[in-house]
């Protein structure tokens, strides 16, 4: 019974500190309407907070790559496609260079981490099975989802040009959408750490 009550503290504990986590976000999202006059742009801070988590998960992972052989080639690849996804909401820095040129900063990313990860494929493939396996992928999946799926969905032009008709206001649209994101970045950083940091069986080397 002891073990069981420590259990469910320390989930307990867990659920707040991620309320805590979510809440301060949305406090992003609120400061840039409420005190930055509708200002939810490219360097909002909901925004930066955005780029600022992608760079975590990034770090994180690649950190933990360089920490742990046995898993490395999906570390890798994992970090890789979270530095591609913040390529991607830089992308009005590329432009500054030439539009659309974040593709291929994006390409070249993609192109280092297959490459470093493609000698070891049988590491890379039992590193992927163990990431599913994990409590966290579920958390992550359910990120990744909100991002790439329903926030671009519900973010959609004709929706909010259609629901508000004349008084269509492109700042709620971009709100809507951008919290959306947040909140899947926010997800995703927090399967992150539990997938790094968590308690797990360790991986074994191929």
């Amino acid at each position: 019974m002891q073990s069981d009550l420590l259990f469910i503290r320390r989930k307990a504990l867990a659920f707040l500190g991620c309320a805590l986590f979510l809440a301060t976000m949305m406090g992003m999202v609120f400061i840039d309407v409420r005190w930055m006059n509708n200002g939810v742009h490219e360097t909002s801070f909901t925004e930066i907070a955005q780029e600022l988590m992608l760079l975590t998960i990034a770090l994180l992972f690649f950190h933990a790559a360089f920490r742990q052989p046995a898993v490395r080639p999906t570390l890798v690849l994992i970090g890789g496609f979270f530095t591609c996804m913040l390529i991607r909401e830089l992308d009005f820095l590329f432009d500054e260079l030439s539009h659309g040129s974040w593709v291929w900063f994006a390409l070249a990313a993609t192109a280092v981490c297959i490459a470093i990860a493609a000698p070891q494929p049988k590491r890379a493939v039992a590193g992927l099975a163990d990431l599913l396996r994990h409590p966290s992928w579920g958390m992550m999946c359910a990120g990744l989802l909100t991002i790439l799926v329903f926030a671009r969905l519900f973010g959609m032009r004709d929706l909010w040009q259609h629901l508000m008709l004349d008084g269509y206001n492109h700042t709620v649209k971009n709100m809507a959408e951008e919290g959306c994101e947040l909140l899947g970045y926010s997800l995703c950083l927090l399967a992150s750490l539990s997938y790094l940091y968590g308690d797990r069986p360790k991986a074994k080397a191929a």
